[in-house]
């Protein structure tokens, strides 16, 4: 009896009812199903964007090409699955007849409509983002067979850690403006930015007293933040009747739409280049710390040597020796600052993890596993790499804040991803000319942005990092570097 007791109070505690795991599976499905049309949409691009970029394999390239239509034809139908949090259901673009507002959502004015968007598309993802807390709790209480485990003293931890859990909110809504940057956006790129001379659209003119129709380059050229005379400033109406949440560029084209936009770049590079020095680093790490010895000499020798070679020399030479190839191509150059953030920067991380590794490689269950038979990778992967993937996690945190830094930097001074490809750097760059102008925007917005996120990677890693060791030493280290280029 006591023990039933104890299994209603538990399901009490996740979900009010018998069957909390079939709510909490129900509620996931239909999370998903209003935005199902947009996550095929994103898949099956990007499918079709990587096999672009698949160099001539000469009898194997028919069955490229075709897969490449597939999935081209996969978007395109998959565009057509009404999503929720789109601008075709919630649209901002509109224009004033005399009377009222046209095409916009409920004949709301652009900015109204487009705040909506926003405030659905971020409750959506903090609908997710409960659901899968709600999901972790119901593991934790209902379904895990212990009840307590190492990690729950962590995320407790975690959950009283102010900091970190500042860092965790500026993250996470970084990370929700790059994936729904599409939505987030009050136009489009192809419209505003890549092809602006292909679109038109109505705008009320009142001088005339009647509504009229223009492209949206010439709208452009006439909306430019060029000084104190001739800006569009940051929550304000162009004389298009278009709504601009951060204002123009000097090419008038929406600064919003260039910054959520740039996010994805950003965070694709941040994630890929941290993901490869992480993997890097720990395989380097597992290896030295399990044969010691000369191995290990060898691993720091060559770690000093890469070191020692000029970062931003390298950087230079490589895109402009790969500019013109297939990687140079993938992303604009993404691709392969990716690839040379992770070349050069795993030395770090591995510099952290390596004490953490030597001192699991002394561990009794790792000499107990050696006169087992174990195989030295089965030893490594089993019971060495569970101990160092915090540390792993801690200073990936933090390097990928120095990544976005180190990425704004190269595009500031005109390297790494190609334009006219959106990037924070890049916008910074653009209004230099400006700052102390009326189009001080220019500038001023993206590079607060850079400085929030790049403090929210790194609060994030310190609560990160006094939740897995709260008796952890917060000064030096790599930690403190930040993995910056």
């Amino acid at each position: 009896m006591a023990g039933a007791t104890t299994d209603r109070e538990r399901a009490s505690t996740a979900l009010p009812t018998s069957s909390p795991a079939l709510v909490w599976a129900a509620a996931g499905v239909a999370l998903f199903a209003v935005e199902a049309g947009a996550l095929a949409t994103f898949l099956a691009g990007m499918a079709a964007d990587l096999l672009l970029f698949v160099p001539s394999l000469g009898p194997a390239q028919p069955a490229v090409e075709w897969l490449i239509g597939l999935f081209n034809a996969a978007q395109s139908t998959a565009q057509e699955v009404p999503t929720l949090l789109s601008r075709e259901t919630i649209p901002n673009e509109g224009y004033w007849n005399g009377g009222r507002w046209v095409g916009t959502f409920l004949g709301l004015e652009p900015a109204l409509a487009w705040a909506v968007r926003v405030a659905l598309v971020y409750g959506y993802a903090f609908a997710c983002a409960g659901w899968a807390m709600l999901g972790y709790r119901l593991y934790r209480r209902e379904i895990r067979p212990t009840d307590w485990s190492p990690r729950d003293d962590i995320v407790d931890r975690f959950r009283s850690h102010t900091w970190g859990k500042f860092g965790l909110l500026v993250v996470f809504m970084f990370v929700v403006m790059a994936v729904f940057a599409p939505a987030l956006g009050p136009t489009t790129v192809e419209q505003n930015m890549r092809q602006s001379y292909s679109h038109e659209f109505s705008y009320w003119n009142s001088d005339a007293g009647e509504v009229q129709t223009t492209l949206v380059g010439q709208a452009n050229l006439e909306s430019q933040s060029t000084g104190t005379e001739s800006r569009v400033m940051p929550f304000t109406y162009d004389d298009y009747n278009r709504y601009h949440p951060f204002g123009t560029l000097p090419t008038g084209r929406d600064l919003f739409t260039f910054i959520a936009t740039g996010s994805r770049i950003s965070l694709v590079i941040g994630v890929l280049s941290v993901g490869l020095s992480a993997l890097l680093a720990a395989s380097l790490a597992l290896v030295a710390a399990y044969y010691r010895g000369r191995v290990d000499l060898g691993m720091v020798l060559v770690s000093d040597a890469v070191m020692a070679m000029p970062q931003l020399l390298l950087l230079i030479m490589l895109t402009t020796v790969l500019a013109d190839t297939w990687v140079g191509g993938i992303y604009s150059g993404a691709f392969v600052l990716a690839l040379i953030f992770a070349g050069t920067g795993w030395t770090y991380m591995w510099r952290s993890v390596r004490g953490p590794a030597l001192q699991v490689a002394q561990r009794q269950w790792v000499d107990a596993a050696r006169s087992f038979g174990q195989k030295p990778r089965v030893i490594m992967r089993r019971h060495m790499l569970p101990y160092i993937t915090g540390y792993l996690l801690i200073y990936g945190s933090m390097t990928l804040g120095g990544a976005i830094i180190a990425i704004a930097g190269l595009s500031f001074l005109g390297l790494g991803v190609s334009p006219p490809t959106p990037e924070w750097g890049r916008a910074i760059n653009l209004g230099q000319d400006y700052v102390t102008t009326g189009s001080w925007h220019i500038s001023l917005i993206p590079g607060i942005l850079i400085t929030v996120v790049v403090t929210g990677f790194n609060a994030l890693g310190d609560g990160i990092r006094d939740a897995i060791d709260p008796q952890s030493d917060a000064e030096g280290g790599a930690a403190g570097r930040g993995g910056g280029a």
